[in-house]
């Protein structure tokens, strides 16, 4: 079937069903909701069977819903309406969840159900929710929904048929809903009062005599009490603030009442006031574990960015690690996600974003090669977690990627004005993946699922399990490596390889062969690398559809196949 994706923006929910819906052998394209003109206008080119709207913020135009049968995902169970289910639930403490799926009509949240899904909520923060329990709850739903309409026979359930049901409509959540309360509230209230609003718009609080929005918050565990509300410690980027029974870590901090303010760590938010708190080890952005014979190595960094420091930090780390007397390395990432690639928050708030962009680039890459060269033990990385930009690269500098399936790779950088990319791509991607795939996952600027990946060359390895049950199971296959009696061998072999490779072509000369053309997108007379990391950072959305998502919007793909379209 023709099936078009309307969306405010091609988010994680959206690339899923996107991924999904293409395996299936459905003709997908994408449109952003930009106005009800644009919608209307997606709607006519394409001529879709179907209207699925996986991520929206506002209403559908009549004329579009009248004439076709449009799917909206209301991240909420059956009977929930509003625009902030998700953030209620999580303020609320809900225990169990839903999804449902169901028909735009007049009303919003009211049409008949398609599909719904449930699931159990876990202590968490919306965004993590959202790209893990909601994102497989709605990719299975609309699955569902899509071949029940295809069927030509099924018949949606009004809402009023659902036994038990009450309909419930809550409006936003305001800053009021979720003040913090120091002096009344327990730690796990302020917990989910901060989580409720991670990623959009923030806990709004007062810190240092300053307005904020607080993000990024975590129990702090082992820390002396104090007068509620007070901060009494830092440990890398965050702060600690005691509570009624505890105290929280507070990793990321924004100033309100100003646009142009960004997301950026509490330490370097408020630099002079955190140098006098005392440090201590607590809120830990890399930590190591070993057992029998297997190092892994944890690197959870906030929303997968990789700043200069972050980079250096992870380096020494990786390198202490090699130290140790392992056979296997697994690189786990977070588990939310691997890595994306460079902190575009801290390279937009520095004096000079070229030459922090510059320092950043050269951070990471220090670490890729490291990974590279390591040839006294076989490096793993293992993703959880989605991976976007120079994190794809980075993971695939180790031996082998062992990728979990649902789990999300974006491997291109050309999105951000056109940015050449680094980590040692031009020599990995040929390597791995062979000239042709590395032509195809370059140029095509398209997410890809876990078995893509593997046809491609980005992953060795699928793990179909849960999130939950993911590192257990790359333990079990880690320590199965160690064990291995031909890993000797392997090692062996990889010596000679990378021996081989750099008589052939040195790293230091694909690396700087890749920097030369990173320099000219930082520091050239084309501004579109700066224009659309700016955009990134303040949210920007953007003002049309990209070809490569709107096919129905490409030239090319009005006279040729899918694949040769994309090629």
């Amino acid at each position: 079937m023709r099936i078009l994706l309307l969306c405010h923006a091609f988010n994680s929910l959206t690339q899923r069903v996107f991924l999904e819906l293409r395996a299936r052998g459905h003709d997908v394209s994408v449109e952003f909701d930009i106005n009800d003109e644009v919608t209307t206008e997606a709607v006519a080119l394409f001529e879709p069977d179907l209207i699925v709207a996986p991520f929206l913020k506002r209403a559908i135009p009549r004329n579009v819903w009248e004439r076709h049968i449009c799917l909206i995902v209301h991240p909420g169970p059956v009977g929930d309406r509003g625009p902030a289910a998700l953030d209620w639930a999580v303020l609320d403490g809900e225990k169990e969840w839903g999804v449902t799926v169901l028909q735009a009509e007049d009303e919003m949240d009211a049409g008949p159900v398609w599909a719904h899904r449930s699931f159990t909520m876990r202590q968490a923060t919306k965004s993590s929710l959202y790209r893990n329990e909601v994102t497989e709850a709605a990719t299975s739903a609309v699955l569902e929904a899509v071949e029940k309409f295809s069927s030509g026979t099924f018949r949606p359930r009004p809402l009023q048929d659902f036994s038990g049901i009450s309909p419930c409509c809550r409006g936003c959540v305001r800053q009021a809903d979720r003040a913090i309360a120091w002096r009344r509230d327990h730690t796990e209230t302020i917990l989910r009062k901060i989580a409720s609003a991670d990623g959009v718009p923030g806990c709004k609080d007062e810190l240092f005599g300053s307005q904020v929005f607080l993000y990024d918050a975590h129990r702090a565990d082992d820390l002396p009490a104090a007068e509620p509300g007070s901060v009494i410690a830092r440990s890398g980027p965050a702060i600690a603030r005691a509570t009624l029974d505890g105290a929280v870590w507070i990793g990321r901090a924004r100033l309100a009442g100003n646009k142009k303010a960004i997301k950026l760590p509490v330490t370097m938010l408020f630099a002079d006031a955190a140098a006098a708190l005392p440090e201590t080890i607590g809120y830990r952005e890399i930590c190591y574990e070993e057992e029998a014979g297997v190092g892994f190595l944890h690197f959870p960094f906030c929303n997968g960015a990789m700043g200069t420091r972050a980079c250096e930090q992870l380096l020494a780390a990786y390198r202490q690690a090699l130290a140790r007397p392992t056979k296997v390395l697994v690189l786990m990432g977070g588990k939310d996600f691997w890595s994306n690639g460079l902190d575009l928050n801290l390279i937009e708030a520095s004096p000079s974003p070229a030459d922090e962009s510059w320092r950043n680039i050269n951070a990471i890459d220090d670490l890729c090669e490291a990974i590279v060269c390591t040839t006294g033990k076989l490096v793993i990385s293992a993703i959880c977690g989605n991976a976007g930009a120079g994190g794809v690269f980075l993971a695939r500098a180790a031996d082998e990627v062992w990728m979990r399936n649902g789990a999300i790779l974006n491997p291109h950088y050309k999105d951000m004005g056109n940015l050449y990319g680094s980590e040692l791509w031009t020599y990995l991607l040929p390597r791995h993946a062979g000239p042709a795939n590395a032509q195809k996952i370059t140029q095509a600027r398209l997410p890809m699922g876990a078995d893509e990946a593997r046809s491609l060359g980005l992953a060795n390895d699928v793990i179909d399990v849960s999130r939950a049950n993911f590192f257990a199971i790359v333990k079990e296959q880690a320590l199965a490596l160690a064990d291995d009696k031909n890993l000797e061998d392997r090692l062996k072999e990889k010596a000679a390889i990378r021996a081989r490779d750099e008589a052939a072509k040195p790293l230091s000369l694909y690396r700087a062969e890749e920097l030369r053309r990173m320099k000219r997108n930082f520091f050239g007379f084309d501004p579109s690398y700066h224009i659309a990391r700016s955009n990134f950072v303040f949210k920007i959305p953007k003002s049309r559809t990209p070809v490569t998502i709107a096919r129905h919007r490409d030239k090319r793909c009005a006279t040729k196949p899918v694949e040769e379209a994309e090629a």
